[in-house]
């Protein structure tokens, strides 16, 4: 069965973060396929992050699969 674009965005590697954050920038070199999502460019961004986070207002915030990880620990 083919995937639908939903799936795909949902499949989809998302980083919300802010341009100059040295922890979203060692994320986004770890995950070059993810996409960037300024949430200070964009306060709708924001409220997206925030949702998925529970209101928790840290970044970088990770999203794939399903998964929500808050803060970036690699390479630390």
């Amino acid at each position: 069965m083919p995937e639908s674009p939903a799936d795909n965005a949902q499949a989809a590697v998302r980083i919300y973060g802010r341009q100059g954050c040295p922890h979203t920038m060692r994320a986004r070199e770890a995950l070059p396929e993810a996409v960037f999502l300024d949430v200070l460019a964009d306060p709708l961004l924001l409220d997206e992050m925030l949702r998925h986070t529970g209101g928790v207002r840290r970044i970088p915030v990770i999203v794939r699969a399903g998964a929500v990880e808050i803060g970036f620990q690699r390479g630390a």
